[in-house]
């Protein structure tokens, strides 16, 4: 009895969080319309961070933070969709972690348009035909995605949002016996993040490459002989079975996305800045670039450069920082920079990804 009155008092509040539910996605209806009268974009992912980071805030630890998160976190998709229906492109196809990551940001009530290359992703957002692209951009495991960083050197699009993801990697095959594989088919990444499980427990198998971990699952869906690495998801769709999960060398394997459009997004004392610039050929060039964030007292997330494509080493290089450009001390070190440089360009201020 003590059980059924419990219960009882559950449906009772499970009642009452309904109709604040319903209330609540009444007034994001309402803004949803000031929104289109006023051109104003329905994402907003500054105010989501500062939503989300307000109720951990108030929980008080009564409740886990990412309990608190993955709760708000679908209510704000409800609501958002309730505005709109948001066209997001990703580097896909379905079931690929990029995939995951853009439902992880957008929800379920978004349109999702799967791209089989990363510029074309790029383009459908630069074209108005998506509001926003999800890209990857960096694993801690195999390091920065440099098709990626190359398209932020012809693009105007703006960094909106970063996504963390955990990678767990599955082997997947067709009749979910290990003995039955002889070649393996996934993306270069997941095998690179794979390499020395795969030595050890699969040295005579061979791997092949392919654009994406959904086609590696077609593919091995196609032949009993192969096996594809890829997640979970991926074998629930394509109908593989899963003959062994966590197979990544480092536990802690996670990607990092980037959620892409056209406009820039808000301060939400969570940020992240990202820049690319180029440094004058001359001795101490790099060192009179990075002196400023120092002097700001500005935390450098990440250093990477790559070659401009244009002159034999010659090389651009893509700075994170913690903060938004709209900061004082932010906008004074930028100021500097440029004249050291040939040239800077903000990639981007947004909130950040725990």
């Amino acid at each position: 009895m003590k059980i059924e009155k419990l219960r009882l008092a559950i449906d009772e509040l499970d009642q009452k969080m309904l109709n604040l539910l319903a209330n609540r996605t009444a007034l994001a209806k309402e803004i949803g319309k000031i929104k289109h009268s006023s051109g104003q974009q329905i994402y907003a992912p500054q105010r989501e961070k500062n939503i989300i980071a307000n109720m951990i805030k108030k929980s008080r630890g009564k409740i886990a933070p990412a309990v608190v998160e993955s709760v708000f976190r679908e209510i704000i998709h409800a609501c958002r969709a309730m505005e709109d229906k948001i066209k997001v492109a990703y580097f896909g196809p379905e079931a690929t972690f990029t995939h995951q990551a853009a439902i992880k940001n957008f929800g379920v009530g978004a349109q999702y348009m799967p791209k089989k290359y990363i510029n074309e992703v790029f383009m459908e957002v630069e074209k108005g035909l998506a509001d926003y692209g999800v890209v990857p951009i960096e694993n801690s495991t195999e390091g920065m995605v440099n098709h990626t960083l190359d398209m932020f050197l012809g693009s105007d699009l703006q960094i909106c949002s970063e996504i963390s993801l955990k990678i767990e990697e599955c082997l997947l095959c067709k009749t979910g016996k290990k003995s039955d594989i002889k070649k393996i088919y996934s993306h270069p990444q997941p095998l690179g993040q794979c390499k020395n499980w795969l030595q050890s427990n699969m040295p005579n198998v061979q791997l092949i490459e392919m654009s994406s971990t959904a086609e590696a699952a077609k593919a091995a869906l196609r032949d009993r002989s192969a096996g594809a690495i890829g997640s979970d998801a991926a074998a629930a769709i394509y109908g593989l079975k899963i003959c062994q999960r966590g197979i990544e060398d480092g536990k802690e394997n996670i990607t990092r996305f980037l959620v892409i459009g056209k406009k820039s997004v808000g301060p939400s004392r969570y940020d992240k800045t990202s820049i690319m610039l180029s440094v004058k050929d001359r001795v101490g060039a790099l060192y009179d670039i990075l002196l400023p964030f120092k002097k700001y007292k500005i935390n450098l997330t990440k250093i990477e450069s790559r070659p401009t494509k244009k002159k034999a080493w010659e090389y651009i290089f893509f700075i994170d920082f913690i903060g938004h450009i709209s900061e004082p001390n932010i906008a004074k070190a930028l100021k500097e920079i440029e004249a050291n440089c040939g040239f800077i360009k903000v990639l981007g201020s947004y909130p950040r990804a725990d």
